[in-house]
């Protein structure tokens, strides 16, 4: 059997993947490789599907604002509906709030955040902060163009492929995905929760990736929210919730290690975002239509990692990005394209927070 042959093989079909193929696609040759029988089958699949400039360390607020920038453009550009307008309101204590509020965020007395969630309850909370710059993501939508974009530009997808073995030789990598062989000078690991197991086969030292996971449900209530009610997060990360088309998308906002796995939902963990939502607000949940849980995958030090292997030739990682998948995708794609192709020099704080090499990595 002879060996697919391309420029940059992308390991991983999941937002971070398809984001980049779509990216690279007509400039370069590109085949992806999905373990999965369909792309954006695990954590891609079960995202809150919420853009907020307030969330994340400095690098990932940055990203996120490229990342609106240049989906506004694709909107424009293309003719979709990506995103729509939604406020992130925090409430917590004082001291929560505070330590979570950030960049595009504002503080507001607790009427204020009352007036936007009526079904806060008075005295729940003690401060609150609001980002009117977020956004609600069409995440199916979104997945759907990168996939269409980078097939018509000529990249390859394989799905049921998952990679098993790479050897080095002298013109890049060997590869043996699923049934096919498949060489390329360049492969990106953007496997996600599985990247540093991917990431042995070719010789790299892990990044002490750590699945964490995030479960959410969609319920019935009583009275649903308006449509433009903001998305509601507890600054002590116990829950979070939003309008879901006349249903409400909770969630407890655990951050539990899991190994790498197609995880599921527990009912304790639906049960228990339900009862801390329950003392937060009015809101009379009367029952759940479904629940899904997702893998959050990151290093120590809560950044992505993106870029060249130090010491694996042609590797380059992408992955790492917990829960900023979506809200960082386009700009993550546009940065990574650049070093793959030489166009960018790495240098900047963004690239430097995201580099493998970082010093929050043993060399």
């Amino acid at each position: 059997m002879s060996a697919i042959s391309c420029d940059v093989l992308i390991i991983g079909g999941g937002i971070a993947g398809l984001s980049l193929a779509a990216e690279l696609a007509g400039r370069v040759r590109v085949v992806l490789a999905e373990a999965e029988p369909t792309l954006g089958y695990h954590t891609s699949s079960r995202s809150a599907r919420q853009l907020v400039p307030s969330y994340g360390p400095p690098a990932i607020q940055q990203l996120t604002v490229r990342t609106l920038d240049l989906l506004h453009h694709l909107e424009s550009a293309a003719g979709l509906q990506i995103l729509s307008h939604r406020s992130f309101l925090l409430i917590g204590s004082e001291a929560a709030v505070k330590k979570h509020a950030s960049g595009q965020m504002e503080f507001i007395d607790p009427g204020s955040a009352h007036g936007l969630s009526p079904e806060l309850r008075p005295g729940a909370f003690e401060a609150a902060g609001l980002d009117r710059t977020s956004f609600g993501c069409r995440t199916d939508i979104l997945l759907e163009h990168h996939q269409s974009t980078a097939q018509a530009a000529g990249a390859v997808f394989l799905t049921e492929s998952r990679v098993h073995a790479a050897r080095r030789h002298a013109s890049g990598w060997q590869l043996a995905a699923g049934r096919e062989t498949i060489e390329a000078p360049i492969v990106v690991d953007a496997a996600g929760a599985w990247a540093d197991q991917v990431a042995a086969l070719f010789g790299a030292k892990p990044r002490g990736l750590v699945p964490y996971r995030r479960t959410a449900a969609v319920v019935d209530v009583a009275r649903p929210l308006a449509p433009g009610h903001p998305m509601v997060a507890a600054a002590d990360d116990s829950f979070y919730y939003r309008p879901e088309n006349g249903q409400v998308l909770i969630s407890p906002s655990e951050t539990e290690r899991s190994e790498p796995e197609d995880a599921r939902p527990r009912e304790a963990d639906v049960q228990r975002a339900i009862a801390h939502i329950g003392r937060s607000t009015t809101l009379t949940i009367t029952g759940v239509a479904k629940a899904w849980t997702g893998l959050r995958t990151e290093p120590a030090d809560g950044h992505p990692v993106v870029g060249f292997d130090p010491e694996a030739e042609g590797f380059f990682w992408l992955a790492g990005q917990g829960g900023y998948g979506f809200q960082t995708s386009a700009g993550i794609a546009e940065l990574a394209a650049g070093l793959i192709l030489g166009e960018h020099d790495g240098a900047g704080d963004v690239p430097a927070a995201l580099s493998p090499r970082r010093r929050s990595f043993p060399l």
